[in-house]
């Protein structure tokens, strides 16, 4: 069933979201067996809302625990398969023991996806499943993410991108089809939140996660900790930066982020924005990690 990765999807943009969802359905019921990779945003959680629609107990929708994935992802995947009866397992990945990952350079997610998909093929050829799919949609191709290389590689089912659909699409269709994934904020791996070149540990990962866990019992929604060494560079959503700003808050911000263990804290002006610490990076530094292994 691998032929499916390659689907062109010209001429699909100007269909309306719930003809490309037909479209979608349509073209999982024809895979025999799928294993869906869950990490719990938005799209993975569409995607295996729309396997287990078209294929039943034919679909089983995988997530991967590791240092970098935070106890807050794994309780929203709980949550989501508890409430629609989506056939699930949890996985443990080692991405972790792979110097090349914890080096952290431009193409960690590469080696991140590379251990994913392993585990998951590994997974799928041991049960008898005919394929493996993630949930890339046609937003992703224009972001600097090299992650997407390894599922060309591993032959990773796009199912999402093959039907033309994008984020805005999938949250309507989402909210739609009752999912209470359907607005959850962008959600990335706990490494995101290092510059690359500093050493992905499962020390500093833990830091970030706490960081983040003082903000979300603030109430703040859309955010991120940076981390630069001691100091924690907190990016939030434009919508709630006049929050953040009222200085009790601001206040409450620092104290709850030095009781994580950071010593300085910051607020950066610019607010949360996707992949802010690819902004360091060349062009000619994006192009070597999407299309190579890099050195």
């Amino acid at each position: 069933m691998k032929e499916f990765i390659h689907i062109r999807t010209s001429g699909r943009d100007v269909l309306p979201p719930e003809e490309k969802e037909n479209l979608l359905l349509t073209r999982l019921a024809e895979i025999p067996s799928l294993i869906a990779a869950l990490s719990g945003g938005a799209d993975s959680a569409y995607l295996a809302w729309a396997a287990h629609e078209a294929l039943g107990a034919r679909a089983l929708s995988v997530t991967a625990l590791s240092p970098s994935y935070s106890a807050h992802d794994r309780a929203v995947v709980e949550e989501f398969v508890g409430k629609l009866g989506v056939r699930h397992e949890f996985i443990e990945t080692h991405e972790m023991e792979n110097p090349a990952y914890r080096a952290n350079a431009a193409d960690r997610c590469y080696f991140c996806k590379d251990e994913l998909f392993s585990a998951l093929d590994e997974l799928a050829h041991s049960r008898g499943f005919a394929a493996v799919a993630y949930g890339v949609n046609a937003d992703d191709t224009l972001d600097f993410r090299p992650g997407h290389r390894a599922a060309t590689e591993h032959q990773v089912l796009a199912p999402l991108l093959d039907a033309g659909l994008r984020k805005s699409e999938i949250r309507h269709l989402s909210r739609r089809a009752g999912l209470p994934t359907w607005d959850r904020p962008a959600s990335a791996c706990l490494a995101s939140r290092l510059p690359y070149g500093t050493e992905v540990t499962p020390e500093r990962l833990g830091l970030v996660e706490r960081g983040e866990t003082a903000l979300r019992a603030l109430g703040f929604r859309q955010f991120r900790v940076r981390l630069h060494d001691k100091l924690a560079r907190v990016e939030i959503a434009p919508d709630e930066m006049p929050r953040a700003l009222a200085p009790e808050m601001a206040a409450a911000i620092a104290d709850g982020l030095k009781a994580a263990g950071f010593a300085y804290v910051a607020l950066d002006l610019e607010g949360y924005r996707q992949g802010s610490l690819n902004e360091t990076l060349s062009s000619s530094g994006k192009r070597s990690a999407t299309a190579g292994r890099g050195t």
